[in-house]
């Protein structure tokens, strides 16, 4: 009895003890947090952006950014991020970033073919790589890497930061009549898309994404593309024009970028550039998610709404495409850096296609074929 009382004294100690240590431990450890928070700098950067508000998928790429890096930091790295044309017009992030006027921008990186044409492979290119494939040659076969070796120039980082998966072909307010009907269209088309069409006859146009609707409806632009169903049915693409075409061979799986200012990128601990890093991660992940989730019923509301699908004539997709392979063999002999980044991401596309072939595109033939078969 008296050997059993003294083992439940112990073990009440013991507990006790190890209570008292847990306890301990514990707040020793929220010491040390607030303590290893409170020796974190306080840093207030601005993120110019190129896109509307109203586009929650697209903006919010910037909106999830900045929302990761504040709780990662615990408040102590804010990062405001700002619509196109509020700092800056939307079509001018990159100018912003390397002035340093701001220290971050999201953004599409073919925006700024005029000042180096590699810069399209850093969003899409004609006939590319869809948003897997994409992402594949970013992160793991080097792509980012060379796309970085261009902005080194601008004194620019570059990180993906968002994908909006295969575009649609765009808003017409004619049906397009065979490869002729293209000459004189008036089109709004950036990248190197619309180097492609004006190679067949458009007349291009470069606008940001809140200026599309009205210089569609008053007839100022013929036709026009954005990114699909979703973004562009709160665009209210659908009742400037009735067709709309696909697919949107020129951006099978087009990258956003989040641009960084080199000197600001330097001055942040390493721990803060790496919650950024991270928190790009996220948002590239995060809108193509959010994509493939929300396109496909504003589809059918469309549809609904008198919207008229249109596949494009393979005749306008033949002629497109060696245009387009034209193009990039007329700019890698004529610019060495594209040179050696198109051949480079050229070999990756090859051998990508052959996979995906046996596997991928094997196995969405079958599917899609029962569910043809089924109507």
């Amino acid at each position: 009895m008296q050997r059993r009382k003294l083992l439940g004294t112990g073990a009440t100690a013991l507990s006790a003890a190890v209570g008292a240590s847990l306890l301990s431990a514990c707040t020793i450890r929220k010491e040390q947090d607030s303590i290893s928070s409170s020796n974190q700098p306080q840093v207030r950067w601005r993120m110019a952006t190129s896109w509307p508000h109203s586009l929650d998928t697209i903006y919010g790429g910037a909106e999830t950014i900045s929302r990761r890096v504040n709780e990662l930091s615990g408040g102590n790295f804010q990062i405001k991020p700002y619509a196109g044309g509020e700092l800056v017009p939307g079509l001018e992030v990159l100018d912003a970033v390397q002035a340093g006027s701001v220290e971050c921008g999201h953004t599409a990186s073919y925006y700024y073919i005029g000042k180096n044409p590699g810069f399209a492979f850093g969003t899409s290119v004609p006939f590319g790589l869809t948003a897997q494939q994409q992402n594949a040659w970013l992160y793991e076969a080097g792509g980012n890497d060379l796309i970085n070796r261009i902005y080194a120039d601008f004194g620019v980082i570059s990180f993906p930061a968002g994908n909006t998966g295969a575009q649609m072909g765009g808003w017409f307010k004619q049906k397009l009549e065979g490869l002729a009907s293209l000459k004189g269209l008036k089109m709004r088309i950036p990248g190197l898309g619309g180097k492609v069409l004006a190679q067949l006859g458009v007349n291009v146009q470069v606008l940001p994404g809140g200026e599309i609707f009205l210089a569609l409806d008053r007839g100022a632009i013929d036709a026009a593309e954005w990114t699909g169903p979703y973004d562009d049915e709160k665009l209210g693409l659908a009742k400037a024009a009735r067709f709309y075409y696909y697919p949107g061979w020129w951006e099978p799986g087009p990258t956003l970028a989040a641009l960084v200012n080199q000197q600001a990128w330097s001055k942040l601990p390493s721990e803060y550039q790496a919650m950024f890093n991270t928190a790009c991660y996220e948002a590239n992940l995060t809108m193509l998610s959010r994509y493939d989730t929300l396109n496909g019923a504003a589809l059918q509301r469309l549809k609904k709404g008198g919207t008229e699908l249109v596949a494009y004539d393979n005749s306008i997709l033949k002629a497109a495409q060696d245009a387009a392979f034209q193009l990039y063999s007329d700019t890698a002999a004529k610019d060495s850096s594209f040179r050696n980044l198109f051949q480079q991401w050229q070999g990756f596309r090859k051998e990508v296609y052959a996979w995906n072939k046996v596997n991928e595109f094997s196995f969405a033939r079958f599917s899609y074929d029962q569910l043809k078969a089924a109507k």
